[in-house]
């Protein structure tokens, strides 16, 4: 495991500089400091400080990276974080543990194992879930990728997949991110990486959102990626996508920006007016994966500056989906940087989160609570 990083100072001198609207006085940055204390009282938590109606979640680690870090699965080992992950948030994301690879070890197997703990954790802790992902070019079992399947046998596969892992949650799921990362930055469709379209072509995307509505009415579908939070290239695709789709009766119901940001670019400022033209198709729209990484310094421990400018774009970020009508599902990519993906795909990057290795938090969890009390007031 990591080595803890006690960064008292640079957390302390952060949270004191941000802007008084930034750091409610109840909840008194240096209180956090030294062992990871946690109040139990309902103001203490983000999930009480949202307005009704509105969702904050988290990522729950497992699977992927993890497997290869030196800890056990943080969701069934760590007591300390699953308390946490129970009393912070009212929405859980399975990180991994709905991905292709997981739940489908071979083609005639599935493993629910670890996504019915999530969704069951989540009904005792009356929260809901977010459930990632249906069709994706990514993390698809290899004999899925390197199989010798006619288009019938693959579409039948998908069928399959979508009506089974989808019906199994029916009632349970609020939301499925059922298409993801179809395009690529230029926003053209990604016909060489993903697999069902590649072989089947671009309306087997359509098909997918067909299925998905047939083994849950109530779930809300969304298309969902990064490199989307401004208006360009690929977020005009999905904008022109979904005005086709919706022409053609398909059950498209949201639109989701991932938003892992870093700090080495500015904040993505058409944010809002990108959420609210999707709004204004009459869909739901969602912040999803959001971190915020940083190039660390030599010690690894972030500068107070640094803990401050992140702090500003967690709240930049929730605040332009407040402003949104329908944006009511606000997801943080886990929350805390001990089992935190970015310093295993980003190199130099981390400490992306609101809690430290010790769960002590950040001028980032302050800035999301003040910014969820402020909106719950108005």
């Amino acid at each position: 495991m990591r080595p803890v990083r006690f960064v008292t100072a640079a957390l302390a001198t952060a949270a004191l500089s941000l802007p008084l609207a930034a750091v409610p006085a109840a909840a008194d940055p240096s209180s956090d400091q030294g062992a990871a204390s946690h109040s139990n009282a309902r103001f203490d938590r983000l999930r009480w400080a949202a307005p009704d109606g509105f969702f904050v979640g988290t990522a729950v680690a497992g699977g992927g990276h993890h497997l290869e870090q030196d800890y056990p699965d943080p969701f069934t080992s760590d007591r300390e974080y699953r308390k946490i992950l129970g009393r912070q948030f009212n929405s859980v994301s399975p990180e991994n543990q709905m991905k292709w690879e997981y739940l489908r070890p071979e083609r005639d197997r599935y493993d629910f194992g670890a996504a019915d703990a999530i969704v069951d954790f989540a009904e005792r802790h009356h929260q809901v879930v977010r459930g990632h992902t249906l069709l994706w070019h990514s993390q698809n079992p290899e004999w899925l990728e390197e199989g010798d399947f006619s288009d019938e046998e693959l579409r039948t596969i998908l069928r399959e997949h979508i009506t089974t892992v989808v019906g199994r949650y029916a009632g349970r799921i609020q939301q499925w991110d059922v298409a993801n990362e179809i395009f690529d930055e230029q926003g053209d469709l990604r016909t060489e990486e993903n697999i069902w379209i590649r072989e089947l072509g671009p309306g087997i995307v359509a098909d997918a959102f067909r299925w998905a509505h047939q083994a849950d009415p109530e779930a809300k579908l969304f298309f969902n990626d990064y490199g989307v939070e401004d208006v360009n290239a690929k977020s005009d695709a999905y904008y022109e996508l979904v005005q086709d789709l919706l022409e053609q009766g398909v059950p498209v119901h949201g639109f989701s920006v991932q938003a892992h940001l870093s700090m080495r670019y500015g904040f993505p400022g058409g944010l809002e007016e990108n959420l609210r033209r999707f709004d204004e198709l009459g869909l739901e729209t969602a912040v999803t994966e959001l971190d915020v990484r940083m190039d660390l310094p030599e010690d690894g421990e972030p500068t107070a500056a640094q803990l401050r400018k992140q702090a500003d774009y967690y709240q930049r970020a929730l605040s332009a989906c407040l402003a949104v009508e329908d944006c009511n599902s606000f997801t943080i990519w886990g929350f805390t940087d001990k089992y935190s993906w970015v310093p295993v795909f980003f190199q130099g990057e981390g400490a992306a989160t609101v809690m430290t290795d010790d769960f002590r938090r950040k001028p980032s969890f302050y800035a999301l609570q003040a910014t969820l009390k402020k909106a719950k007031r108005k």
